[in-house]
């Protein structure tokens, strides 16, 4: 299953004779990180306020959970998470997955509200 990716349709495809590529911001506020998460561990379950996500599966399989919906999405997938929605990203493999995180919005880490979380944070 693949979350719809962003609804303002900021992430373009391009197609080149040697190719193509995706675009996914143009002239916005956005922080890009890749996250592992290594296997058999999981972030915690969380909202922001003030900033929507993008995650591009870079390995995986890994376990993805945005508001009602849980999945294991696959290496390609794209996961939209609105302002505001509960997620988590879990790693049920023998090995480090990674996630390519595209933040729109203002980025503080301090705008983590964790529902729950392994690590008593």
């Amino acid at each position: 299953m693949t979350t719809v990716p962003d609804p303002r349709g900021s992430i373009q495809q391009s197609q080149r004779p040697w190719g193509g590529f995706q675009q996914f911001t143009v002239n916005e506020a956005t922080t890009v990180k890749i996250i592992t998460v290594e296997p058999g561990q999981r972030l915690s379950l969380q909202t922001h306020e003030h900033r929507a996500e993008l995650w591009q599966v870079l390995d995986g399989p890994l376990d993805v959970t945005v508001g009602e919906q849980a999945w294991r999405a696959q290496p390609g997938e794209q996961v939209w998470i609105p302002r505001g929605s509960v997620h988590r990203l879990g790693n049920p493999t023998q090995v480090p997955g990674r996630v390519l995180e595209i933040a729109y919005g203002e980025f503080d880490e301090d705008d983590i509200v964790r529902l729950g979380d392994d690590y008593q944070r």
